[in-house]
């Protein structure tokens, strides 16, 4: 045989032998697998079996354990129930309990009604018994005494009236006494410490200015030829130059003190210059118009520093500066509110109140009084105007408002510039006063305690600072007398103006005469 065909039957054989070797494996694959799944089964069955038999296990148990609470829950409702039922039992006895106490009480109330109601009966008939005995006796009384029940009643009143009025003139009197000589002693101290503290000038402010001259020959100078210097120095300033046979001096006259300090201040540089000529007048006053400026800041400055005030506005410094130009009576405007403001500062730290706040606004008090030779309106209302357009505070503007009591002051540092006010004017040598203006005061106060009921006469003394009254003695009793001196202080208050204070002493005398014959 060939050896390919040798080879082909080789292969064949390998070939088939491989077949039946395939097929025997997927025979004991398919038998292993029948084998596994057929365990599986027995398996699951036995598992869900088991299952089975948990179950019913468990749902026995459930079953029991639903029996058991059921059966707790039930034995709660119960006594829960049975101790509802002992609570409304209690209750139940209390309500019967209250309702019997209720029934006593108004079984009680329902005889205390009925012995009131015949009390009642018994007070309405004694009553009537009482009234019938009281007109009995007003008709008994009414005959014994001749008087009717009216002018018994008006009798009667006026005795209680009188005895009323002259009960509240002692206490008013008591009252009145006590509270002055505590606040008389207090006053005293307190003023009396501000005023040794403080030390002021007593000088006098005049309309006029005297410059000195080198000689007489100067006067010519001055008045220049056919006058014309003279003419150029009035118009410039407005100020009036008196020049008569007063040796060595020319007296300017003007009611401007701030344009006859100007002209002051001109003629004396004319003066030590020599050349006086229309020309070099006006630079002159120029020059002083400049000085005198340059003196009113300084002035004002030097005001804050010697009172101790600061952070004002440089035109209200300015504008304290223009009234040392400016008297009261006599006084210096500017030195009176240094004045006012020291003792505002010594009185408020008496009591206890701010003592930078009170110089402040002691110094601004009459700070008006610096434009109203320029504006319209009262000192008061121009320095209003002014602390409040320079953003000062309330109680300072409330201050400057009420130092002469036109408004209500709101602080006790209103009233203790009031205070310090009155102290600075008052005290002697402060201002003078016109002798027309002094009598005509005098005569007003004795005109207005005059037109009183039971003055005899009245006499203005000590200068107008007291006022004594001789009343009549029968138509003013000593009650009367405590009554009728504060009406009279009181409307001499209200209608006069006067500085400090008036004493109104009031005097009553009775007599007895009799002659032997």
């Amino acid at each position: 045989m060939q050896l390919g065909t040798i080879i082909a039957i080789i292969v064949g054989a390998v070939i088939v032998t491989a077949l039946i070797a395939w097929n025997a494996a997927i025979i004991y694959r398919k038998r292993v697998v029948e084998a596994k799944i057929g365990t599986a089964e027995e398996k699951a069955r036995e598992i869900i079996d088991e299952a089975l038999k948990v179950a019913e296990t468990k749902k026995r148990e459930g079953l029991l354990e639903l029996k058991e609470e059921s059966i707790r829950t039930r034995n709660e409702l119960e006594k829960e129930g049975r101790e509802r039922r002992s609570e409304v039992q209690r209750l139940e006895k209390r309500v019967l309990a209250k309702e019997e106490a209720l029934d006593r009480k108004t079984e009680s109330i329902e005889k205390k009604e009925s012995q009131l109601a015949s009390r009642e009966d018994r007070l309405n008939k004694r009553q009537a018994e009482v009234e019938a005995l009281g007109a009995k006796r007003q008709q008994e009384l009414e005959r014994i005494s001749g008087l009717t029940s009216e002018q018994a009643k008006e009798y009667l009143l006026k005795t209680v009236e009188d005895e009323v009025k002259h009960e509240t003139a002692l206490l008013v009197k008591e009252l009145e006494t006590r509270a002055k000589e505590e606040a008389a002693k207090k006053a005293k101290d307190y003023v009396v410490t501000a005023i040794q503290k403080c030390a002021a000038d007593t000088v006098a402010e005049a309309t006029i200015s005297v410059v000195q001259l080198p000689n007489d020959e100067m006067k010519g100078r001055i008045i220049g030829r056919e006058g014309r210097n003279i003419r150029t120095i009035e118009m410039m300033t407005g100020v009036d130059l008196i020049i008569d046979d007063t040796p060595e001096a020319v007296i300017l006259s003007c009611f401007d003190p701030i344009r006859r300090e100007v002209a002051r201040i001109a003629l004396e540089k004319l003066i030590v210059d020599g050349r006086i000529h229309p020309a070099r007048i006006e630079e002159m006053v120029e020059k002083a118009q400049k000085e005198v400026e340059t003196m009113i800041r300084e002035e004002g400055e030097t005001a804050l520093l010697e009172v101790g005030v600061h952070g004002i506005h440089p035109e209200l410094v300015r504008l304290l500066g223009k009234m040392k130009f400016r008297t009261s009576y006599g006084q210096n405007a500017l030195k009176h509110s240094i004045e006012v403001a020291q003792l505002a500062g010594i009185l408020a730290g008496e009591v206890g109140e701010d003592v930078r706040l009170a110089k402040r606004a002691g110094l601004l008090h009459d700070i008006g009084k610096s434009v109203d030779h320029e504006m319209e309106g009262s000192h008061i209302k121009l320095g209003v105007e002014l602390c409040r357009k320079y953003k000062e505070s309330n109680l300072v503007i409330n201050a400057v408002e009420a130092h002469h009591g036109d408004v209500e002051p709101t602080s006790l540092i209103a009233c203790i510039v009031q205070a310090a006010d009155t102290i600075s004017a008052a005290r002697p040598g402060a201002r003078r006063e016109t002798l027309e203006t002094y009598t005509n005061r005098l005569k007003e106060l004795e005109d207005i305690t005059n037109t009183f009921k039971g003055v005899e006469k009245s006499f203005a003394i000590q200068a107008g600072r007291e006022i004594r009254v001789m009343v009549i003695p029968e138509q003013v009793s000593d009650a009367d007398m405590v009554l009728l001196a504060r009406d009279i202080a009181k409307q001499v208050e209200a209608e006069l103006e006067y500085p400090g204070q008036v004493k109104v002493n009031v005097i009553r005398e009775s007599r007895a005469i009799e002659y032997a014959k």
